[in-house]
């Protein structure tokens, strides 16, 4: 199964558009806060400091996520989404065998969804790999789900204990 959200970044790049027009928009009428507050420079810092969090914030959780399942490998990757063509220093790619696999969790927080992969190495120690998929569909994340729970299922001599999937316990 093959899975991207490369069609989210044109509302990406729409609400950074619409962020830098805003903050123009609050800088020219500056003058008009004054009348407010005397004050002006503590206004200021306070409208700074929101715009660069709401900055900072679209910045973490737009990332582009790519799946790929067919074959024998999987091969999962995260790239940052503002920027994407022109600088890759956000990318992280995972490939592995699917008998690797041990496990996985998902996580939906309000504004954040991830999604955490346990892969066996080759000498036998487990390792954690995370991927931001916020801006997947709940669709797609559900595909993605059965697309693992399928991987676990056919691996044979799997310790069920240490299996979760989501919130549930395979015991």
């Amino acid at each position: 199964m093959r899975t991207n959200n490369a069609k989210v970044r044109n509302t990406i790049v729409s609400v950074s558009f619409m962020q830098m027009v805003l903050a123009i928009l609050l800088t020219t009428l500056c003058g008009s806060l004054y009348q407010l507050t005397p004050n002006l420079i503590v206004v200021f810092h306070l409208i700074l400091a929101g715009f660069m969090s709401l900055f900072f914030f679209v910045h973490v959780v737009s990332k582009y996520f790519e799946y790929d399942s067919d074959g024998v490998k999987v091969i999962l990757i995260n790239k940052g989404l503002l920027w994407l063509d022109h600088f890759n220093y956000r990318e992280y790619q995972v490939q592995f065998y699917k008998s690797r696999l041990m496990a996985f969790k998902s996580k939906n927080y309000v504004v954040y969804k991830s999604l955490t992969l346990f892969i066996k190495s080759s000498q036998g120690h487990t390792k954690k790999d995370t991927f931001n998929v916020t801006l997947d569909s709940n669709k797609k994340r559900c595909y993605i789900r059965e697309s693992l729970s399928k991987m676990i299922k056919k691996i044979p001599n799997l310790l069920i204990n240490t299996t979760y999937i989501g919130r549930r316990s395979l015991t």
